[in-house]
């Protein structure tokens, strides 16, 4: 088989509904492939709803909450495709995003992932592609020039990037099982950086394939009380990141780097129409203090012990 998708979910019926339907719309004629949902313990019927569903769609039902990284390993172990189209329940393919992924990594034989661009529900490209973290990096980001010398994309074709999001990601099994699958100590965010960053530790590249477009519904809250655990989460996985492959002294100096932009972007807030100074300084403490607060690993493990925090 040459293709297996591999769509994880939390509680996103009305997404992984979707999702499934664009798969069946933009499926490459002629190329055996199957359909993998791991659903991780929704209480939203999501399990329900892809069983009720016509069509051959092989579901993985948990029984309690884990990161995302893990979930991506259990359905790279479990698919039998050789190469694996990682979806997040909230990524819609366009037409011919399948068959554009599958022929550049099956064009480049070092490319052990081949990533969409990823739309806006308005279909405006959205960065989806970075130069790998590190101090370097975070300079840049503490001078303002991210978008110029860290973000990668733009333009036709396709190119080789450091790392891309893996809401919309092409995997080569082979290339996965070599570097270990993802990592699950990053619940989520830095886990496909990460992965990226071990995969080019092992020879193999990471593709931006412009042709391969998927609007990404990206579900993040607007309320910084519910957003809080996402920014604790989002730094605790870039901390890691940076302690696992650049040591504690580059680590520090990013936390200090990183935390600069969001001083300056919360000073700017309070005078801006529409901004929220708030969740500026909130990132700015997060990245200075990764290890303190409660993230989403918290989050999951308080709903698999029955209590629903918020």
């Amino acid at each position: 088989m040459l293709l297996s998708y591999c769509v994880v979910n939390t509680n996103g019926r009305e997404h992984l509904m979707r999702c499934l339907d664009a798969i069946e719309r933009t499926a490459p004629p002629g190329v055996d492939h199957e359909v993998l949902v791991l659903d991780n313990a929704s209480d939203d019927g999501s399990a329900a709803a892809v069983g009720a569903r016509d069509g051959d769609v092989r579901l993985i039902a948990l029984e309690r909450r884990t990161g995302k990284a893990e979930n991506d390993s259990t359905l790279l172990r479990a698919a039998r495709g050789r190469h694996c189209l990682l979806l997040n329940e909230d990524a819609e393919l366009c037409a011919g995003a399948a068959a554009a992924l599958l022929d550049a990594l099956e064009a480049d034989p070092v490319a052990g992932v081949a990533a969409a661009q990823l739309l806006d529900p308005a279909g405006r490209p959205q960065p989806c592609a970075w130069r790998l973290p590190g101090v370097a990096a975070a300079v840049a980001a503490a001078l303002l020039l991210h978008r110029r010398l860290v973000v990668q994309g733009g333009g036709a074709g396709t190119r080789r990037v450091g790392w891309a999001q893996s809401s919309a990601m092409l995997v080569r099994r082979e290339a996965a099982v070599d570097a270990g699958h993802l990592d699950p100590a990053f619940f989520v965010y830095s886990d496909e950086t990460d992965f990226c960053k071990r995969l080019a530790d092992r020879g193999w590249t990471t593709l931006l394939v412009a042709s391969a477009r998927a609007v990404h519904h990206e579900q993040l809250s607007s309320d910084l009380r519910s957003a809080r655990r996402r920014i604790v989460e989002f730094h605790r996985g870039r901390d890691r990141y940076m302690r696992k492959h650049h040591g504690p002294a580059a680590a520090g100096t990013v936390r200090v780097l990183s935390a600069w932009p969001y001083l300056l972007r919360a000073l700017a807030a309070t005078v801006l129409p529409g901004r929220e100074p708030r969740r500026y300084l909130l990132h700015a403490a997060q990245a200075l203090r990764p290890s303190q607060g409660e993230g989403l690993r918290e989050a999951a493990e308080a709903y698999n012990r029955g209590v629903r925090s918020p």
